[in-house]
């Protein structure tokens, strides 16, 4: 039995100031289906080159591919400042996935268990962090129209709504089932030297 169901991933928000400063950003989405189970992965990577460092106020002017420059501050929650150089690549890479599992009948209590963590550059090398979240979710069917393509689902702290797109892929899913869902969000910030021209 093949768990179906259509998640519309939300487009992948680009944080504001890196919104300007993209280079065609490349998205990327990958839906894996399984005995039971559907992932769906998206991925985008924005990219921007350094054309301006202000050391006393610490502004750095980024510029994109397009000629849009923005400029923002680097707070002191950036690591190895003096690192930086004119003519650096800065890289933004965010993925988004979530999957989902159907549980026949399934008997589980429901639950919600967050996890999160960060990391840095370490010194001497160049800017750069990291960041990550994951949620995980066991939640109970409570209701399935089929003929509108609704799934409704029951977890620890709310009841949500989904619509799937293709009517026919919750023929397999009944009330009393469980959905253990995965959503887990990551961005990476890096800072390297421009290829050398050949």
């Amino acid at each position: 039995m093949k768990l179906k169901l259509s998640i519309i991933v939300a487009a992948l928000a680009l944080v504001p100031v890196f919104s300007y400063a993209q280079n065609a950003p490349e998205g990327v989405v990958v839906v894996e289906k399984g005995k039971g189970a559907v992932r769906k992965t998206g991925k985008v990577v924005v990219q921007g080159a350094i054309t301006a460092i202000d050391e006393a106020t610490r502004n750095v002017t980024i510029m994109g591919g397009g000629g849009n420059e923005v400029s923002m501050v680097a707070g002191p929650e950036v690591k190895n400042f003096a690192q930086l150089k004119v003519g650096d690549i800065v890289t933004m890479t965010m993925v988004r996935s979530l999957a989902m599992e159907l549980k026949k009948d399934g008997k589980a209590l429901r639950s919600r268990v967050e996890n999160s963590g960060a990391a840095q550059a370490k010194p001497g090398e160049k800017p750069g962090a990291g960041e990550a979240r994951s949620v995980q979710v066991v939640a109970d069917v409570v209701a399935v129209d089929k003929k509108k393509g609704l799934l409704t689902l029951k977890g620890p702290e709310r009841t949500v709504e989904l619509a799937v797109e293709d009517k026919t892929m919750l023929k397999d899913v009944a009330v009393g089932d469980q959905i253990e869902a995965t959503y887990i969000e990551a961005v990476a910030i890096s800072v390297s030297a421009p290829k050398k021209a050949k």
